[in-house]
């Protein structure tokens, strides 16, 4: 067993830290095309974006993975404040297996998210709009029933609230 979790040097060397230079081209590959078709974006400079899209908000996030390879993902807070329940769980992992993009998960606060990833090395306009539209309408369409099963807020809502205050 233990041989079968050793890594072979090549993978040992993988594991080292993304360098920055990788991840700032990937970040500004990013904000190029975020620039092109989502110009209403807000960057924080960090190489994280935010994006509006329906009632949902979604972080894109560019983030250290192999020594030649980053990451870039794109999360949602779908719910906030809902009630973990069995019947709940039993929905997100039933929704998980049904679709073929992205999945359900629950952050440390109980908030519901939704996310999906893709390497830096896939990064494209295509790619880049067909995940923020096709993130902006599962979320948009599931925040509303995870409500209803389960109460708490949607993006929309809470920044309603802070509207408001």
């Amino acid at each position: 067993m233990e041989e079968q979790l050793a890594l072979s040097a090549n993978e040992k060397e993988n594991l080292i830290e993304t360098p920055q230079e990788l991840l700032d081209k990937v970040t500004q590959q990013l904000e190029k095309i975020l620039d092109e078709h989502f110009p209403e974006h807000l960057k924080f400079g960090d190489g994280r974006f935010t994006i509006q899209k329906g009632s949902s908000q979604i972080m894109v996030v560019v983030r250290p993975y192999l020594a030649d390879e980053a990451v870039v993902e794109f999360i949602s807070n779908v719910v906030t404040g809902a009630q973990i329940s069995s019947e709940l769980m039993h929905f997100l992992l039933r929704k998980n297996a049904e679709l073929h993009f992205g999945s359900f998960g629950i952050i440390f606060d109980n908030t519901i998210t939704f996310s999906h990833s893709i390497l830096g090395s896939s990064l494209n306009d295509r790619s880049v709009k067909l995940i923020l539209t096709t993130l902006g309408v599962i979320c948009d369409h599931y925040d509303d029933i995870i409500v209803s099963i389960a109460g708490g807020k949607r993006a929309t809502d809470l920044t309603s609230d802070l509207q408001n205050e």
